[in-house]
């Protein structure tokens, strides 16, 4: 797959060379930084502005592009017993996906789980989270009722987010936890709601609907961890 951008580019290099097949330039760069790639033995290809472009689909590349190996995934048996889970159940947006994958991982969440979706392009996800997809545990599980079966088999409390819910800064969390987020458009279905432990929410100052997913999910994320 491919990667861009200078901020990908450098993080990627410093912390996950080993999943570098090529880098692609299509500009001068810091003689420096030339030999931090060259240390590493990676392959390095000069390509014009055309082809660059064409390989980040008209993104902001900056210059910078690497062709990395393919994404994978956690297998859910390796992260169902984890202490804090985040959940997104029918959230497609890429930069959303990849703002709450950032944000669980500096927040300190211990994976993440998809559900709701049948596959994802990651490469999005890998850009707008700055990286933090290579280094966050993330599972693909389709059906969020085996996935709320399995982690309350787990022992795992399941909360769910819905503006019906108890405030999230009166609850205090001392258990095995997953918060699940919805979609912006279709939020969670009953269906699933009556299989959480509890409802959340975030109380709003001022008269408003909702929040961005991403933001939501951060503010979540936060009030959940460990002190």
């Amino acid at each position: 797959m491919i990667v861009y951008g200078k901020q990908i580019f450098l993080y990627i290099l410093r912390r996950h060379p080993d999943l570098i097949q090529k880098v692609l330039l299509s500009k001068n760069i810091d003689v420096k930084l030339l030999q931090e790639i060259r240390k590493q033995n990676i392959p390095i290809q000069r390509i014009d502005n055309k082809k660059a472009q064409a390989l980040s689909r008209g993104g902001n590349h900056q210059g910078f592009l690497m062709e990395i190996e393919e994404f994978s995934f956690a297998p859910f048996e390796d992260i169902k017993s984890e202490l804090f889970l985040v959940i997104l159940y029918g959230v497609t947006d890429v930069g959303n996906i990849g703002s709450i994958v950032r944000s669980a991982y500096a927040l300190g969440a211990d994976g993440l789980i998809l559900s709701g979706i049948g596959s994802l392009q990651m490469e999005g996800v890998i850009r707008r989270s700055s990286g933090a997809a290579l280094d966050l545990p993330i599972a693909l599980r389709s059906n969020i009722f085996d996935v709320i079966k399995e982690l309350k088999d787990c022992q795992t409390e399941i909360f769910c987010a819905d503006m019906s819910g108890v405030d999230v800064r009166e609850v205090k969390f001392d258990k095995k936890r997953a918060i699940i987020l919805g979609s912006e458009g279709e939020g969670i279905g009953a269906k699933v709601l009556s299989r959480c432990d509890e409802k959340l929410k975030i109380s709003m100052k001022r008269p408003f609907d909702s929040l961005n997913v991403a933001a939501a999910a951060a503010i979540f994320i936060d009030r959940m961890r460990d002190e």
